[in-house]
């Protein structure tokens, strides 16, 4: 089955709550999706930066909030 939305036609909040819709479809069943190996890689690295206090971060939560904020 193929699915199209109207990108041109749909705003920056819309777009973002599709692809919020899409990612919580696609965790139900986490077995479905197999991540690539460099994503391993990526987390490592941030964990460390974390860890030595050149990153922090923030919940999901906090940053689709912080995201909205800007994009209303």
């Amino acid at each position: 089955m193929e699915a199209t939305l109207p990108l041109s036609q749909m705003s920056v909040a819309e777009k973002l709550r599709a692809m919020e819709a899409l990612w919580a479809d696609l965790s139900r069943d986490e077995a479905q999706v197999e991540s690539p190996a460099w994503h391993g890689d990526i987390l490592n690295d941030r964990e460390g930066k974390i860890k030595s206090g050149q990153e922090s971060f923030m919940d999901w939560e906090t940053a689709k909030k912080q995201l909205r904020d800007r994009l209303t």
